[in-house]
């Protein structure tokens, strides 16, 4: 039994079925929704490995960025990374050896600080145009990641490709998810492994999304930056956005579309056992930063009161929460992400029995084991299931 740090809230279930759920023989892997509720707070460290070279795009990983993280409070990393850009285009597709050891080394920081990273394939962008072309070098290169990261702890994630969208439509994506998840099962039987839906990961495809029933070891992830002309306004390569500047955000109105978009995803993880993490958002620099920081505000809070884990689109580059120019945080956003918590206070500690499990609170207040939020009407486990301070 963990013993709590200091004085806490003890949690009490309404319901006999959950208690006797709880108290089912724990497998030998941690349960997937405790598997979500560990990625919690995160960050993508976008525009760096998922360019065509590292650097291309303006930013380097650097190990003080992930030490830097770690002290803010994040709890993992998202990584996005262009395989298809440092392997052979013909079998068996070798990855390069130096790419290789750089991911690694990027995997080696994320767990020296204590941050679960997220690995992915990302601007595969002929699996796009061309899929039926790119999809056995797109399993050859899951084959040799799953191969090369299958004795990492838990603590390390993979994501099978990075918004499916265009000629790889959700029926053709519901068959390839399928192979996918086939090729690194054979070496990695119970990775937490991170699968979205087609069109951008958008949640409105969530409906069509067809996973295998068996495989109880998904984490489903959806990207949201609603409204469109709102997140990427003055964006050079979303079409027309020039005439979106000076675009805000904060009506009612705009807050009812995030609290009704986000609750759609809500409700289909609930329907189908499936933890959602929110694993892209955020708003691009030309906005106004009272806009931006409210909107993140806003759409953090919305989606841990619903259950989702998530990472913010991104650290350190056009839409970043740090500067680094600067070297220096985005007060407003950093303060947006990670300065407080909705339902629970930001304790060092407390022990909580959710379906008959002790957790621990870090001193954000988000669980490093079975997750409880804040909810109307009362409080919740991450998988919706009533629970009652006492």
């Amino acid at each position: 039994m963990i013993q709590s740090a200091t004085r806490g809230f003890r949690l009490r279930l309404f319901s006999v079925a959950a208690m006797a759920l709880g108290a089912c023989v724990r497998p030998a892997h941690s349960d997937i929704f405790e598997r979500n509720a560990r990625l919690s707070r995160g960050v993508n460290f976008g525009n760096v490995l998922e360019a065509p070279k590292e650097g291309d795009w303006g930013l380097t990983l650097k190990e003080e960025y992930f030490k830097l993280v770690a002290e803010a409070g994040f709890k993992s990393v998202r990584i996005p990374i262009k395989w298809s850009a440092h392997a052979g285009a013909a079998a068996p597709y070798a990855i390069d050896a130096g790419f290789l050891a750089r991911i690694d080394w990027a995997v080696a920081q994320s767990l020296k600080y204590g941050l679960a990273p997220v690995i992915n394939i990302h601007h595969y962008d002929e699996m796009f145009t061309d899929p039926a072309n790119h999809k056995a070098r797109w399993l050859g290169l899951w084959k040799q990641i799953a191969e090369h990261f299958k004795d990492q702890p838990e603590d390390v994630y993979f994501e099978l490709l990075n918004e499916p969208n265009s000629a790889l439509t959700m029926a053709l994506w519901n068959q390839y998810l399928v192979e996918g998840l086939s090729a690194i099962r054979a070496s990695n039987p119970t990775r937490a492994v991170v699968v979205g839906p087609s069109d951008w990961n958008g949640i409105w495809r969530l409906k069509d999304l067809a996973l295998p029933s068996a495989d109880r070891n998904l984490i489903v992830t959806v990207h949201f930056y609603d409204p469109f002309h709102f997140t990427h306004q003055g964006a050079d390569w979303a079409e027309g956005s020039a005439a979106w500047l000076g675009t805000k955000w904060g009506s009612q109105a705009d807050q009812d579309a995030v609290v009704k978009s986000l609750g759609e995803a809500k409700t289909w993880g609930a329907a189908n056992q499936r933890p959602i993490f929110m694993g892209e958002f955020g708003s691009y620099g030309k906005a106004d930063m009272a806009s931006r920081a409210l909107w993140t505000r806003f759409v953090a809070r919305t989606a841990e009161k619903a259950g989702f884990s998530w990472a913010y689109w991104e650290f350190g580059s056009g839409f970043g929460v740090y500067d680094p120019a600067a070297s220096k945080w985005r007060p407003e956003l950093k303060d947006a992400l990670l300065g407080d918590v909705i339902g629970i206070r930001p304790i060092a500690a407390h022990r909580a029995r959710a379906v008959g499990r002790r957790v621990w609170l870090d001193g954000a207040g988000m669980a490093q084991g079975v997750v409880v939020t804040g909810a109307k009407g009362g409080w919740t486990d991450l998988r919706g299931r009533p629970v009652v301070v006492e």
